[in-house]
């Protein structure tokens, strides 16, 4: 669980700040009550670069990834529709 801080308390305990964040808990650093700033270790600032880097499939790449089954046939005929007649 990540843990909060006012900005002024983050200030005056940094070294706390630092610690916890380097034992792999986020801490968030509030700024007139909003959360401004989240301090991480090195390594899941890393990991979270990494996981960036890897970047996310286009929609277009997800429908052609999509398995294909051989034994479906595709029709690609168009449905014969029976008009009504429309007087005017």
């Amino acid at each position: 669980m990540q843990a909060q801080w006012t900005l002024q308390d983050a200030k005056n305990k940094f070294s706390e700040v630092v610690n916890a964040a380097c034992a792999g808990t986020p801490q968030v650093v509030t700024k007139r009550g909003q959360p401004a700033v989240v301090v991480l270790s090195t390594d899941s600032y890393n990991h979270l670069l990494k996981q960036g880097a890897k970047g996310t499939a286009s929609f277009k790449d997800l429908l052609l990834a999509m398995p294909q089954d051989e034994d479906m046939e595709m029709d690609s005929s168009r449905f014969e529709l029976n008009l009504r007649e429309v007087q005017f």
